[in-house]
Protein backbone atom coordinates (compact mmCIF):
# COMPACT_ATOMS: atom_id res chain seq x y z
CA UNK A 1 0.00 0.00 0.00
CA UNK A 2 1.18 3.30 -1.09
CA UNK A 3 1.58 5.67 1.51
CA UNK A 4 0.02 9.27 1.51
CA UNK A 5 2.38 11.93 0.35
CA UNK A 6 5.27 13.77 2.14
CA UNK A 7 5.45 17.58 1.64
CA UNK A 8 8.67 18.35 -0.64
CA UNK A 9 9.41 13.82 -0.57
CA UNK A 10 11.81 14.42 -3.39
CA UNK A 11 14.02 17.27 -2.10
CA UNK A 12 14.28 15.69 1.03
CA UNK A 13 15.46 11.99 -0.87
CA UNK A 14 18.08 14.32 -2.93
CA UNK A 15 19.27 15.93 -0.15
CA UNK A 16 20.51 12.54 1.89
CA UNK A 17 23.80 11.61 1.75
CA UNK A 18 22.20 7.92 1.83
CA UNK A 19 20.46 8.66 -1.48
CA UNK A 20 22.51 7.75 -4.70
CA UNK A 21 21.64 10.26 -7.38
CA UNK A 22 24.30 8.89 -9.84
CA UNK A 23 24.03 5.51 -9.72
CA UNK A 24 24.43 4.88 -13.28
CA UNK A 25 28.33 6.11 -12.90
CA UNK A 26 29.20 2.64 -10.31
CA UNK A 27 27.60 0.16 -12.79
CA UNK A 28 29.74 -2.63 -12.25
CA UNK A 29 32.35 -0.75 -9.59
CA UNK A 30 30.02 -0.14 -6.53
CA UNK A 31 33.21 -0.98 -4.16
CA UNK A 32 34.77 2.05 -5.32
CA UNK A 33 31.29 3.80 -4.61
CA UNK A 34 31.69 1.66 -0.50
CA UNK A 35 35.61 2.50 -0.84
CA UNK A 36 36.30 -1.36 -0.20
CA UNK A 37 35.69 -4.66 -1.45
CA UNK A 38 33.14 -5.81 0.98
CA UNK A 39 29.81 -8.30 -0.14
CA UNK A 40 27.27 -6.01 -1.14
CA UNK A 41 23.57 -7.10 -0.86
CA UNK A 42 20.56 -5.52 -2.23
CA UNK A 43 16.97 -5.00 -0.80
CA UNK A 44 14.54 -4.98 -3.23
CA UNK A 45 11.55 -3.01 -2.60
CA UNK A 46 13.13 -1.92 0.76
CA UNK A 47 9.86 -0.13 2.11
CA UNK A 48 10.41 1.76 4.90
CA UNK A 49 13.65 0.72 5.72
CA UNK A 50 13.45 -1.00 8.86
CA UNK A 51 14.73 -4.11 7.09
CA UNK A 52 18.13 -2.81 5.33
CA UNK A 53 18.74 -0.36 8.15
CA UNK A 54 18.73 -3.27 10.86
CA UNK A 55 20.80 -5.78 7.79
CA UNK A 56 23.65 -2.70 7.92
CA UNK A 57 23.78 -2.30 11.57
CA UNK A 58 24.14 -5.61 12.24
CA UNK A 59 26.46 -6.54 9.37
CA UNK A 60 29.04 -3.79 9.13
CA UNK A 61 31.47 -6.32 7.26
CA UNK A 62 28.62 -6.25 4.27
CA UNK A 63 27.68 -3.16 1.92
CA UNK A 64 23.32 -2.68 2.14
CA UNK A 65 21.88 -1.03 -1.15
CA UNK A 66 18.14 -0.29 -0.81
CA UNK A 67 16.37 0.16 -3.66
CA UNK A 68 12.41 1.48 -3.44
CA UNK A 69 10.50 2.83 -6.27
CA UNK A 70 7.93 5.23 -4.75
CA UNK A 71 9.09 8.77 -2.86
CA UNK A 72 6.22 8.51 -1.12
CA UNK A 73 7.65 5.18 0.62
CA UNK A 74 11.30 6.09 0.34
CA UNK A 75 11.35 9.69 2.13
CA UNK A 76 9.81 7.21 5.29
CA UNK A 77 13.38 5.67 5.35
CA UNK A 78 15.46 9.01 4.92
CA UNK A 79 13.75 10.10 7.58
CA UNK A 80 14.69 7.64 9.76
CA UNK A 81 18.54 7.36 8.59
CA UNK A 82 18.76 10.98 9.61
CA UNK A 83 19.13 9.53 13.18
CA UNK A 84 22.06 7.12 12.01
CA UNK A 85 25.49 7.26 10.64
CA UNK A 86 25.67 3.77 8.50
CA UNK A 87 29.07 3.90 6.25
CA UNK A 88 27.75 1.05 4.40
CA UNK A 89 24.18 1.73 3.38
CA UNK A 90 23.18 3.37 0.33
CA UNK A 91 19.07 4.01 -1.19
CA UNK A 92 18.65 3.88 -5.01
CA UNK A 93 15.27 5.08 -6.25
CA UNK A 94 14.44 3.02 -9.28
CA UNK A 95 11.67 0.70 -10.65
CA UNK A 96 12.90 -3.27 -10.29
CA UNK A 97 12.48 -3.44 -14.06
CA UNK A 98 15.36 -1.65 -14.62
CA UNK A 99 17.72 -3.52 -12.23
CA UNK A 100 19.79 -4.78 -14.32
CA UNK A 101 20.51 -1.54 -16.17
CA UNK A 102 22.44 -0.80 -12.33
CA UNK A 103 24.43 -3.37 -11.50
CA UNK A 104 26.72 -5.79 -13.20
CA UNK A 105 28.62 -8.68 -12.04
CA UNK A 106 28.93 -6.81 -8.65
CA UNK A 107 25.92 -8.34 -5.96
CA UNK A 108 26.81 -11.38 -3.78
CA UNK A 109 23.05 -11.72 -2.35
CA UNK A 110 19.48 -10.07 -3.30
CA UNK A 111 16.34 -9.88 -0.52
CA UNK A 112 13.01 -9.71 -1.29
CA UNK A 113 10.94 -9.15 1.35
CA UNK A 114 7.11 -9.11 1.25
CA UNK A 115 6.92 -8.35 -2.52
CA UNK A 116 3.66 -7.16 -4.34
CA UNK A 117 2.03 -10.39 -5.15
CA UNK A 118 0.45 -9.90 -8.25
CA UNK A 119 -2.47 -12.04 -7.77
CA UNK A 120 -4.01 -11.90 -11.17
CA UNK A 121 -2.36 -14.70 -13.40
CA UNK A 122 -2.28 -11.86 -16.21
CA UNK A 123 0.02 -10.21 -14.05
CA UNK A 124 2.34 -13.20 -12.88
CA UNK A 125 5.60 -12.08 -14.98
CA UNK A 126 5.70 -8.57 -12.96
CA UNK A 127 6.65 -10.68 -9.68
CA UNK A 128 9.69 -10.49 -8.74
CA UNK A 129 10.24 -14.26 -8.43
CA UNK A 130 8.84 -14.28 -11.94
CA UNK A 131 11.55 -15.76 -14.94
CA UNK A 132 11.28 -12.02 -15.96
CA UNK A 133 13.30 -10.92 -12.96
CA UNK A 134 15.05 -13.52 -12.47
CA UNK A 135 16.47 -13.20 -15.63
CA UNK A 136 17.44 -9.94 -15.10
CA UNK A 137 19.20 -11.22 -11.82
CA UNK A 138 21.94 -13.74 -13.22
CA UNK A 139 23.80 -10.39 -14.79
CA UNK A 140 23.81 -8.87 -11.28
CA UNK A 141 25.72 -11.29 -9.56
CA UNK A 142 29.53 -11.69 -9.29
CA UNK A 143 29.46 -15.45 -8.25
CA UNK A 144 27.04 -16.93 -6.57
CA UNK A 145 23.27 -16.39 -7.08
CA UNK A 146 21.44 -16.02 -3.41
CA UNK A 147 18.38 -14.68 -3.00
CA UNK A 148 16.34 -14.97 0.42
CA UNK A 149 12.51 -14.43 0.46
CA UNK A 150 10.06 -13.34 2.99
CA UNK A 151 6.31 -12.84 2.45
CA UNK A 152 3.03 -13.13 4.27
CA UNK A 153 1.38 -14.30 0.93
CA UNK A 154 1.00 -18.28 0.20
CA UNK A 155 0.29 -18.23 -3.33
CA UNK A 156 3.50 -15.79 -4.22
CA UNK A 157 5.47 -18.01 -1.89
CA UNK A 158 3.88 -21.43 -3.67
CA UNK A 159 4.97 -19.65 -7.49
CA UNK A 160 8.37 -18.56 -6.13
CA UNK A 161 9.35 -21.96 -5.20
CA UNK A 162 8.38 -23.31 -8.34
CA UNK A 163 9.78 -20.25 -10.58
CA UNK A 164 12.96 -20.42 -8.03
CA UNK A 165 13.51 -24.30 -8.82
CA UNK A 166 12.20 -24.26 -12.72
CA UNK A 167 15.45 -21.74 -13.15
CA UNK A 168 18.02 -24.21 -11.43
CA UNK A 169 17.87 -22.50 -7.91
CA UNK A 170 18.71 -24.96 -5.50
CA UNK A 171 16.68 -24.33 -2.43
CA UNK A 172 19.18 -24.16 1.10
CA UNK A 173 16.52 -23.34 3.86
CA UNK A 174 12.69 -23.12 3.58
CA UNK A 175 10.30 -22.07 6.29
CA UNK A 176 6.62 -22.63 5.83
CA UNK A 177 6.45 -20.77 9.21
CA UNK A 178 9.28 -18.70 10.32
CA UNK A 179 7.80 -17.76 13.52
CA UNK A 180 8.01 -21.56 14.68
CA UNK A 181 11.47 -22.45 13.31
CA UNK A 182 14.49 -21.10 13.86
CA UNK A 183 14.60 -17.17 14.09
CA UNK A 184 18.43 -16.72 14.47
CA UNK A 185 19.85 -13.37 12.83
CA UNK A 186 15.99 -12.61 11.01
CA UNK A 187 15.53 -8.91 11.12
CA UNK A 188 12.21 -7.77 10.69
CA UNK A 189 10.23 -5.72 8.43
CA UNK A 190 7.86 -2.97 8.97
CA UNK A 191 5.22 -5.19 7.33
CA UNK A 192 6.53 -8.10 8.87
CA UNK A 193 5.85 -6.97 12.59
CA UNK A 194 2.32 -5.44 11.42
CA UNK A 195 1.76 -9.43 9.76
CA UNK A 196 3.32 -10.92 12.94
CA UNK A 197 1.28 -9.09 15.50
CA UNK A 198 -1.78 -10.09 13.53
CA UNK A 199 -0.92 -13.78 13.80
CA UNK A 200 -0.30 -14.47 9.64
CA UNK A 201 2.12 -16.79 9.18
CA UNK A 202 5.42 -15.98 7.52
CA UNK A 203 7.15 -17.64 4.91
CA UNK A 204 10.40 -17.63 3.64
CA UNK A 205 13.07 -19.30 1.38
CA UNK A 206 16.85 -18.83 0.78
CA UNK A 207 17.87 -20.71 -2.91
CA UNK A 208 21.49 -20.30 -4.84
CA UNK A 209 22.78 -21.32 -8.06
Amino acid sequence: MRLRNVKNAKDIINKSNYNLVNFMDYKGCFNKLFNNDNPIHIEIGMGKGDFIIGMALNNPDINFIGIEKFDSVLVRAIQKLENYDIPNLKVIRIDALDIDDVFFNEIDCIYLNFSDPWPKERHARRRLTSDLFLAKYDSLFKDCCRIVMKTDNRKLFEYSVISFTNYGYSIDDLSLDLYNDDLSGNVQTEYEKKFVSNGSIIYRICVHK
